[in-house]
């Protein structure tokens, strides 16, 4: 079988983006979505971290895509074992969900009838300290931080992280849904 030779010259490269593409002025078949770049998530992580620990808390401070995939966690010399697991999974919860993890505990106290979204699946944890990341009105992610003493608390960081890159989500009234 003969393989047809390589060509590098930019003619090549326009004629297959043109017989391999939509057909010029027609929207491309495939969905779009937004994402959330890398050096957004380091930066939300970085300055959750930063609000804990200048009030004196030690905490672990986790950031993942709107599937929940992880793309930060940082981890503050001297927080506890659990806290990179309890922030992944409120920032996990806060994406799946679109909620805030403590409005979401809140709601369980409630209506104990969604208490079954806690075993949605082993990366599910319903304690105060995830948020939904909005940009632009979409959801794009979500961080979540454990570590300080109480739920409020590692919201209000995880809520520094999002100022920190000129994000939304969660509600912003502070309630108890329990800490770590």
């Amino acid at each position: 079988m003969r393989y047809p030779r390589a060509t590098t010259g930019l003619g090549t490269l326009a004629g297959l983006a043109l017989t391999a593409g939509p057909a010029l002025g027609q929207p491309s078949p495939l969905p779009t979505e937004p994402v959330l770049p890398l050096d957004l998530a380091e930066e939300a992580a970085a300055a959750a971290v930063a609000a804990c620990e200048a009030d004196g808390f030690p905490v672990s401070a986790a950031v993942v895509d709107r599937g929940g995939n992880l793309k930060a966690l940082l981890r503050a010399d001297g927080a506890g074992a659990v806290t990179p697991d309890s922030s992944f999974k409120k920032a996990y919860t806060a994406a799946s969900v679109g909620e805030s993890t403590g409005e979401l505990a809140r709601l369980v106290v409630e209506m104990p009838e969604v208490a079954g979204l806690n075993f949605l699946n082993e990366n599910t944890l319903i304690l105060a300290g995830g948020l939904p990341i909005e940009i632009g009105g979409e959801l794009v992610g979500g961080i979540g931080v454990g570590g300080a003493p109480g739920g409020p608390l590692d919201e209000a960081c995880a809520r520094a992280g999002l100022q920190s890159i000129g994000a939304g989500g969660g509600d912003a009234d502070g309630e108890d849904g329990g800490g770590q």
